[in-house]
């Protein structure tokens, strides 16, 4: 029987982090799979359920969490209602906020210990787990889910300089209608950790299997983003979703019982990568 588990756990600056594990009950000690959501996304969006029923019906429990700083609170997580909190975002943050994911799927104190993880980001999150895969030798596996390629691909350059004057900037959330507030504290942290937060250079240290999936019809983040990724690393594989967008058909709210075609082909790809034999 497929089962799930709630947890909050202590990410940046204490803020809590709702987080889900989904399994089946025969197999409490399966390969874990820990997905990182994108910007303004959020571990319950659209298909993310769905797609957690079916890496645990294919064997492997799927761990998922919210961001510290993503806008959400552990009693509203299907809500930006802590703006503040996404304000002071960055992706330092995020980085410790993963760190503290893993090291909670790996010590074995309140769920059967993972001897290392497979690990997917999406689009932001994806940065996110490109840069932890090549700092972290837990991380057995990685995935790339319409990943960007730089963190500076996620508002206008040319917004930057204003912004910085300003010290804040806003994006608009078009499916909430939300202006979503930015300090410059999160180009600040750009800045002071120009190494540690070039996902480009992080790509090419990767010595673990790397599979990146890319929809050639994503609009969010254009396919130029992984050909980059496997231009800094040649031994990733490289999977293109003819006419996938950004998210294989996935919306919010998601009102189907089963998932879209391209998630449902992606799920699979990513299986058959996991069951790969190293």
């Amino acid at each position: 029987m497929i089962k799930k588990e709630f947890f909050t756990l202590s990410g940046a600056k204490g803020r809590g982090m709702l987080t889900d594990l989904t399994y089946d009950d025969k197999f409490r000690d399966a390969p874990l799979v820990i997905f990182a959501h994108g910007f303004k996304g959020f571990k319950d969006w659209g298909t993310h359920n769905l797609v957690a029923n079916y890496f645990a019906e294919n064997g492997y429990r799927f761990l998922k969490f919210n961001f510290s700083h993503n806008g959400t609170t552990p009693d509203n997580p299907v809500d930006f209602t802590d703006l503040i909190a996404f304000s002071d975002n960055t992706f330092s943050f995020e980085l410790g906020d993963l760190t503290t994911v893993i090291d909670f799927a790996c010590n074995g104190s309140a769920i059967p210990q993972a001897n290392g993880v497979y690990l997917i980001g999406h689009s932001m999150g994806g940065g996110i787990s490109t840069i932890k895969a090549a700092e972290d030798e837990r991380v057995k596996k990685l995935v790339s889910m319409a990943s960007i390629s730089s963190f500076h691909n996620l508002w206008p350059k040319q917004a930057e300089e204003q912004w910085r004057l300003q010290g804040i900037m806003y994006m608009l959330n078009t499916r909430t209608n939300q202006q979503m507030p930015l300090k410059a504290s999160l180009l600040d942290d750009l800045d002071k950790n120009p190494g540690r937060l070039d996902i480009l250079a992080k790509a090419a240290q990767i010595t673990q299997p790397w599979l990146i999936i890319h929809g050639d019809e994503d609009k969010t983040v254009p396919l130029s983003h992984a050909k980059q990724l496997k231009t800094a690393q040649p031994h990733a594989e490289f999977l293109i979703v003819k006419n996938g967008d950004h998210t294989f058909g996935g919306t919010h709210p998601y009102t189907e019982n089963t998932l879209p075609t391209q998630l449902h082909d992606f799920c699979n790809e990513v299986i058959k990568f996991f069951n790969k034999e190293v």
